[in-house]
């Protein structure tokens, strides 16, 4: 797939006034400056669709872009280490939760990790939570480029290692770098295959 047209719509903290669920959507999140916009951005072929920032916390709020007018891509606020107060993570938190719980439209979860790092506590939780409430998604590790090739598959072995611990089956895999370019074909051909089932999800 080829994005020809990538088009902000709406950022907002309330999921009654996201864009009519009409669409297939596709949410990317993951902890505060794992490189979720940078990863957006490569994808959509933009250099500024979706703010990116060297502080982590950028994101704050629900942000629907259409592609292509056929499907909706939504960047989510991060969780984890933004250096706010308690009771804004709390608001964060929240907002996450009721987007992903009552979405009706979205078809998969985007959860980015970074690939530097060992299997971290709060990725493991927020998996588990996804896992209990049923919730399709994909794991998408970012900055691959900053490893060498046996630094990252000791990194995802790891990862496996740890998951299957307590999974019976991983989710979906894809390993990416936005500086690079690493990834791009995959997902944007995993979320076409996805986009035309044999029979569509109602809504």
């Amino acid at each position: 797939m080829i994005i020809k047209k990538a088009e902000y719509l709406i950022s907002n903290t309330d999921v009654k006034k996201c864009p009519a669920p009409d669409k297939h959507e596709y949410a990317f999140i993951g902890r505060s400056n794992v490189g979720k916009s940078s990863l957006i951005n490569m994808l959509t072929n933009r250099k500024s669709l979706a703010k990116t920032s060297v502080k982590p916390g950028k994101t704050k709020l629900i942000n629907h872009f259409l592609i292509n007018e056929k499907w909706y891509l939504v960047d989510l606020p991060g969780y984890g280490y933004a250096k706010v107060a308690k009771s804004e993570k709390q608001k964060w938190n929240i907002l996450i939760e009721d987007y992903i719980l009552k979405r009706k439209n979205l078809i998969c979860l985007f959860l980015l990790l970074d690939s530097r790092l060992e299997p971290q506590k709060i990725d493991l939780n927020f998996m588990q939570w996804l896992g209990e409430n049923n919730i399709s998604f994909v794991m998408v590790f970012t900055k691959t480029d900053k490893l060498s090739v046996p630094q990252l598959e000791r990194n995802l072995t790891n990862y496996k290692i740890k998951l299957l611990k307590s999974w019976e089956t991983l989710p979906q895999i894809f390993i990416t770098s936005a500086t690079a370019g690493t990834g791009k074909e995959d997902i944007l051909g995993f979320i076409d295959q996805t986009n035309h089932p044999i029979h569509e999800k109602p809504y």
